[in-house]
């Protein structure tokens, strides 16, 4: 079961990764949803085993880690979060452009076109 959870883990976040290249918004909404779920399952995996509740008392040995289920829902919250804020921005937008796709800033553009001139100038590749 670890390894299939593994692999699940190793895909989302492949595909999340994937989708996070796109220069569409809806795509990086979705890839960091993906990828927030592969770390979740993660972070869950590296508590290794389960153990016997803390409240149930016994050996202390035998607990189960809480440290990294403090550290899903933490993540849990920090992902909804960045996904709300893409999605606001998301949707100004398309509210400005009708598109959801990310152009190229023109000043970026300029400022490139700048330093390879400079490069070329000095004789470096």
């Amino acid at each position: 079961m670890t390894v299939l959870l593994i692999v699940v883990a190793g895909w989302l976040c492949a595909c999340g990764t994937y989708l996070l290249l796109g220069r569409q918004l809806s795509r990086v909404v979705i890839g960091i949803g993906l990828l927030g779920h592969g770390v979740n399952i993660l972070l869950v995996l590296s508590g290794g085993d389960g153990g016997d509740p803390a409240f149930a008392g016994g050996d202390a040995s035998g607990f189960a880690d809480p440290l990294p289920q403090a550290f899903v829902l933490t993540a849990i919250v920090i992902t909804f979060g960045v996904i709300a804020f893409l999605l606001a921005l998301a949707y100004r937008s398309w509210r400005l452009t009708a598109d959801d796709e990310v152009e190229d800033d023109v000043e970026d553009r300029r400022i490139a076109r700048l330093e390879t001139t400079a490069n070329s100038e000095r004789g470096e590749p």
